[in-house]
């Protein structure tokens, strides 16, 4: 008796946590196909594509995507890099300094990002740099560095120091252990941290806000929306998003399954 209400709490409690996960994003794929001015599935007032008619007439909101996903882009070539720099530090040293320097270089993911946006700003303003593409990427680098390093942590642990030894034992350098055994090892744990860094800095709002100067990422874009009249055209650029993001998924998943079946 005990076991089956366990099984029921259980059940009861995945189906609400994939409920309050999804629902929202159903709700706003199906506010795409109303034919009301406003985000809402209520009142439903008919079925109509017109919004991706006005998504593809909006010159402005894909200007602000193609900001942002020029950010994104510089933002994984300063991250990945140096935060997978950091991991390999932070991994080569004793347990005493190594507890001291995990807790300085994850110190920007506790700090908020209004924090990081106005130090940023006020920082480079002292030497004469405004707002614009070159602070968004510094500021969002900030707390993106430490994703990307976590991951790669988290990777390195499962690695196995032998194989570096034995690699420099058949006379191989310190360069090209790395380039032919550490970093094939590292491939999937540096990709989905590629992916997390162009997610993070995309969705990224608070920090973005403040560095941005003229420059109109896709965040800020739709805050301006929202003052001044959101459409579910928004709601349609949302819906694309997500359909590129599950077939980019499946691919993969396609892709790394043959792969396997390859070896």
């Amino acid at each position: 008796m005990a076991d089956r209400i366990l099984r029921g709490l259980f059940g009861f409690y995945f189906a609400a946590f994939f409920v309050y996960l999804f629902a929202p994003l159903v709700i706003m794929a199906a506010a795409t196909f109303n034919t009301s001015r406003f985000p809402t599935v209520t009142p439903w007032r008919g079925t109509t594509l017109e919004w991706f008619n006005q998504l593809a007439a909006d010159t402005g909101m894909w200007q602000a995507l193609w900001t942002s996903f020029i950010v994104a882009v510089l933002v994984v070539l300063v991250s990945v890099p140096i935060g997978t720099a950091a991991a390999l530090v932070l991994t080569s040293l004793h347990a005493r300094a190594r507890s001291f320097m995990y807790a300085v270089m994850v110190s920007p993911l506790l700090t908020p990002g209004v924090v990081i946006g106005i130090s940023t700003l006020v920082l480079w303003r002292q030497l004469g740099v405004g707002g614009g593409l070159f602070l968004i990427v510094l500021a969002q680098s900030t707390f993106i560095i430490c994703y990307v390093m976590l991951m790669v942590i988290a990777r390195l642990q499962r690695f196995d120091r032998t194989q570096e030894e034995a690699a420099i034992g058949l006379g191989a350098s310190r360069f090209m252990v790395f380039r032919r055994v550490l970093l094939p090892f590292l491939k999937p744990a540096l990709i989905a941290a590629g992916f997390l860094a162009v997610l993070q800095s995309i969705e990224n709002y608070n920090t973005t806000l403040f560095v941005r100067g003229f420059e109109t990422p896709l965040t800020v874009f739709i805050a301006t929306k929202v003052r001044t009249g959101l459409t579910p055209a928004v709601n349609a650029l949302a819906l694309i998003m997500i359909a590129v993001t599950i077939v980019g998924a499946v691919i993969y998943e396609v892709v790394r399954r043959r792969s396997e079946r390859q070896r």
